[in-house]
């Protein structure tokens, strides 16, 4: 089955070579208009959980993990949900359904922090339910030996909308004084465009063929589930990106730092992901064709030894240098980290588990950044600021030498 499916992958190549497919296109409007729905949100929270509702640094670190934690079930449910009968459109509307929903739950929560807490777990939840079957579309979508482009493609127009998103909240906030109501209504609208944009123009099951949607023989739920674990390289892989993800503190607590030490004005906090965004979104493609071409196993490692810089600079660097610097670094982490690593293991997995796979993969990087999250803002809550970096710094050091030994050093193709 797997050999039959990315055979017809690679009688494709020719034809969409030069070109992405119109699948991974549509997708990346969708996510585009989703990530400006979120990311309005996203870029206010820091703010409004620290400053105004008065959280610790270890109260925050705690909820921002767990925010990215709870998400594991439902990754792994929805992947496993996508892969049966080729669900992948449907799974996904679901989850972006629920994301722009939770937009009006922040609004009736008025100031709430039991009502805030339960609206974001909601879209945390949506865009644990979307990202495996979305990924997993894009993977089917194109040939194995341009998968590097088409993430990177989605990934840039998704960042697009990243930012796009804080520009929104911040010109609502600028010209509303303060007023969070403001964004929260118009994050919902936005979010909706999104699910609607989805619905009409992202091909469904038929598209995908009889291949990707066929099914194994029966088992129990989790032996389908954790069945793509039975294969080494993916194994590998996916361990590696645990071990790296319990080593990374969060865009959170690097922007609450920067704003610390710098000391500027809160109203231009929601701008600092603008930074971090342009980067991304002028390097995902690149990134994406440099793995093509050299392999995904490099640009991965390197986009960690930049973040791993980024931490550095934090701690050592002061004034434009820093702001620049850590804004920098951070894009450059994410353009060659995030779409390369589901294009390494998209061809790991089979079709008909391709969903399943991701979702694992995701759910592994989510545990693992619930650790890191609640590990920094402890040491930050105990230690200070400075000292949590330091050990941030020895621990990503580590976990890179770590990920060097185990990822594959030859990649699966067909």
């Amino acid at each position: 089955m797997y050999l039959a499916t990315t055979g017809a992958a690679a009688a494709t190549s020719q034809l969409t070579r030069g070109r992405v497919a119109g699948p991974v296109l549509a997708l990346g409007t969708v996510s585009l208009v989703t990530d400006i729905s979120s990311e309005m949100v996203t870029a206010v929270l820091p703010l409004y959980f620290v400053l105004q509702l008065g959280l610790s640094p270890l109260q925050f670190g705690f909820l921002d993990g767990l925010y990215n934690g709870v998400t594991a079930l439902v990754r792994l449910v929805g992947g496993h949900a996508a892969d049966r009968g080729g669900r992948h459109k449907l799974v996904a509307g679901t989850g972006y359904a629920l994301s722009a929903l939770s937009r009006l739950g922040l609004l009736l929560a008025g100031g709430g922090t039991a009502g805030i807490s339960a609206a974001i777990a909601a879209d945390r939840i949506g865009k644990g339910v979307r990202t495996a079957p979305r990924d997993a579309l894009i993977s089917l979508s194109s040939p194995p030996d341009t998968l590097g482009r088409a993430f990177g493609v989605h990934r840039a127009m998704d960042t697009t909308g990243a930012l796009l998103g804080p520009l929104a909240a911040f010109a609502l906030l600028w010209a509303t004084a303060d007023a969070y109501d403001a964004v929260f209504v118009v994050s919902f609208c936005v979010g909706l465009l999104g699910v609607l944009l989805l619905v009409a123009f992202v091909p469904g099951r038929a598209a995908l063929g009889p291949v990707a949607a066929a099914a194994g023989p029966r088992a129990p739920l989790r032996a389908r589930i954790t069945e793509p674990l039975r294969d080494a390289a993916f194994r590998r892989i996916m361990l590696a990106a645990a071990l790296l993800g319990a080593a990374t503190i969060g865009d959170s607590f690097v922007y609450l730092l920067l704003q610390r030490q710098l000391d500027f004005a809160v109203r231009w906090f929601p701008l600092l992901p603008l930074g971090t965004a342009a980067v991304y979104l002028l390097l995902a493609v690149p990134a994406g064709r440099l793995g093509d071409r050299i392999g995904r196993r490099v640009p991965f490692l390197l986009g960690h030894v930049a973040l791993l810089a980024a931490y550095v600079l934090l701690a050592v660097g002061d004034g434009t240098v820093l702001l620049a610097g850590v804004l920098l670094l951070v894009g450059v982490f994410y353009a060659a980290t995030d779409g390369v690593l589901m294009a390494l293991a998209g061809p790991a997995l089979p079709a008909a588990r391709r969903a399943s796979g991701m979702a694992l993969l995701q759910t592994g990087q989510a545990l693992s950044r619930l650790l890191a999250a609640a590990g920094f803002g402890a040491a930050w809550t105990l230690w200070g600021s400075g000292p949590a970096l330091v050990a941030a710094v020895v621990v990503l050091s580590a976990a890179l030498a770590g990920a060097v030994a185990l990822l594959p050093r030859t990649e699966r193709r067909s």
